[in-house]
């Protein structure tokens, strides 16, 4: 995984979110930006977007925001963005992050941030794409929805290697370690996505 070159963060946009999940986010963004990557997200200028690529910045990284028109109208963008790919849609955003990123982690986040992550999930089930998913479980954030999945595999909805798409984590420290140590991701597992 050593041609780990631009790393997606999905997150939340909410100003209203506890502390903890905006030092996380702020503290994996220094820590990707310090260790040589790119960071993509989605331009957001609030929340744990804001804090993400805050934490990019100060630690001298590449902070590129890909945001749909209708929010630059909206002035919901992040100017502070070292760069800002504008798409036409919100469709054409998460494809263009997926795109250009060779991995991609999950902070907390409302339904978009979930939106996003099982999307990509989706992606990989199917082949799409073989990138590391990394789930950032600040404070246990993500238990619910990782109990979900497992009773997914207990309903037979997907197969248990299914799990084995994504790496959990607990804290920033973890995110880069887990995403360098993924194991790769068999293209011929599309075969596996019916169950």
């Amino acid at each position: 995984m050593g041609n780990i070159k631009s790393i997606a963060v999905y997150c939340a946009s909410s100003n209203k979110v506890r502390a903890s999940f905006v030092d996380a986010a702020e503290r994996l963004g220094e820590l990707i930006a310090a260790d040589g990557r790119r960071l993509v997200y989605g331009d957001g200028g609030i929340g744990l977007m804001a804090a993400v690529a805050r934490g990019a910045l100060k630690a001298g990284g590449e902070v590129v925001g890909v945001i749909p028109q209708f929010m630059v109208d909206q002035g919901w963008n992040n100017a502070d963005s070292t760069q800002t790919i504008v798409t036409q849609t919100m469709h054409e955003r998460k494809a263009t992050i997926c795109n250009i990123s060779d991995a991609m982690v999950a902070l907390p986040g409302g339904i978009g941030t979930f939106e996003e992550l099982l999307e990509c999930l989706t992606w990989k089930q199917l082949g799409l794409h073989h990138n590391p998913v990394v789930i950032l479980n600040t404070d246990g954030y993500y238990d619910k929805l990782l109990a979900c999945i497992d009773l997914m595999v207990d309903e037979q909805m997907m197969r248990p290697i299914h799990k084995e798409m994504f790496v959990v984590v607990n804290t920033p420290e973890e995110v880069l370690p887990a995403i360098m140590n993924a194991p790769e991701w068999d293209p011929n597992t599309r075969r596996l996505a019916a169950i």
